[in-house]
């Protein structure tokens, strides 16, 4: 199985006034094709920084992170944004851009100085719509859509980006429990046709012990990579909230309130 992304003694944080803030030491993580891989951790824990960093958007305090067998670092950015698609939670500017426009935004690493789109990248935008199945809304306007069908857009977008590694930031934020089980399976099934990595924060984390390959647990203690099963077993969950009435059942595989 070829392994798209590692890191290798990899230690994050960020820099203030006050000096070096370190969050997590020593990361050797594998992203390997076909995976789809969620990384679950408490609320300011360092999942933001991670994926920055794994990015190449922020520098790691040491260590190094290889894709494709290069260091992250040594990328140019049309180079980089050929082999990586990020997805933020942030707010699209204003714009009457159609979905299929918006979408075709992903093949701007492809295409010339003019953003003229070839029979071939028209092709990747179809395919990109009917994998994540929003066809339909092609021609309405991105502002006329819901949240569970803008999100899917812009993972349309990564896909026509055509990447092997697709890295998103908790894209189920805002999503009722319909919509989020509905962008789970989509990415389920991505990796699973395309054979793409795709990695994800995500707070939904009973969902993502239902349907990840991986998953990477972020407490102050370590950073933990495996199967779900795995973790459940070896007892990972039970730290990763610091409150005596959040209890993780391993039985069931879910989180209960004492």
């Amino acid at each position: 199985m070829k392994t798209i992304l590692k890191t290798s003694d990899l230690n994050i944080g960020y820099k203030s006034k006050k000096g070096v803030v370190p969050i997590a030491e020593k990361l050797n993580l594998n992203f390997n094709e076909g995976k789809l891989i969620s990384l679950v951790g408490a609320n300011g824990i360092g999942k933001s920084t991670l994926l920055r960093t794994i990015t190449g958007i922020q520098h790691p305090l040491s260590g190094n992170v290889f894709l494709n067998e290069k260091n992250i670092s040594s990328y140019k950015p049309l180079e980089l944004a050929q082999n990586l698609s990020v997805v933020l939670t942030e707010k699209l500017p204003p714009s009457n851009l159609s979905v299929f426009e918006l979408v075709a935004l992903g093949r701007q690493p492809y295409t010339n100085w003019i953003g003229t789109l070839t029979p071939e990248d028209i092709t990747k935008v179809n395919e990109a719509l009917e994998l994540t199945q929003i066809s339909h809304l092609a021609q309405k306007r991105h502002h006329q859509i819901s949240d569970g069908q803008l999100q899917k857009v812009l993972i349309a977008r990564a896909l026509a980006q055509d990447t092997p590694l697709i890295i998103l930031d908790e894209p189920t934020t805002h999503l009722d429990l319909l919509h989020k089980v509905s962008l789970f399976k989509l990415l389920k099934k991505l990796t699973q046709e395309t054979q793409k990595c795709i990695l994800f924060s995500t707070h939904d984390i009973d969902l993502a012990i239902q349907l990840s390959d991986e998953m990477i647990i972020m407490t102050p203690e370590s950073v933990v990579q495996d199967q779900p099963c795995n973790l459940i077993l070896n007892g990972s969950f039970n730290s990763l909230f610091k409150d005596e009435h959040i209890i993780f059942d391993a039985e069931k595989g879910k989180f209960i309130v004492s």
